[in-house]
C-alpha cells in the first residue's frame, strides 16, 4: 500500500518479529487503517506502519502499542497526523503491495 502523504502516518517498533505481527493485527482490528509497510530495521527491530484519519490511527497505534507490549518489547510508538508527501518514499521500502 503506497503511502502518499495525504493521511495520517502511524508507527510500532517492536524487538522481533513477534510483538509487531500481534501489534499489526491489533492495530488493523482496532480501525479503519491500512498497513503501509514493514520495516526490519537490524538489532531485530521491527516498525510496523499503517495509514488512515488522525482518530483512526490514533486509536490503530494506542491498540498495537498495548498488543506488542503484552507479548514482546514495545520500543517506540508515534502518530504522524500529516507528514510532507516525501516520507512516502522512505515508509514505502517494503511496501506491502510490493
Amino acid at each position: 500500500m503506497k503511502y502518499h502523504g495525504e493521511e495520517a502516518l502511524g508507527l510500532i517498533e517492536t524487538l522481533g518479529m513477534v510483538p509487531a505481527i500481534e501489534a499489526a493485527d491489533k492495530m488493523l482490528k482496532a480501525a479503519n487503517v491500512e498497513l503501509v509497510s514493514y520495516e526490519n530495521v537490524g538489532s531485530t527491530l521491527v516498525t510496523i506502519m499503517v495509514k488512515g484519519d488522525v482518530a483512526a490511527v490514533r486509536a490503530s497505534v494506542e491498540a498495537g502499542a498495548e498488543a506488542a507490549a503484552a507479548v514482546g518489547k514495545l520500543t517506540a510508538q508515534n502518530v504522524m497526523p500529516r507528514p510532507i508527501k516525501d516520507i512516502g518514499a522512505i515508509v514505502s521500502i517494503y511496501d506491502i503491495d510490493a
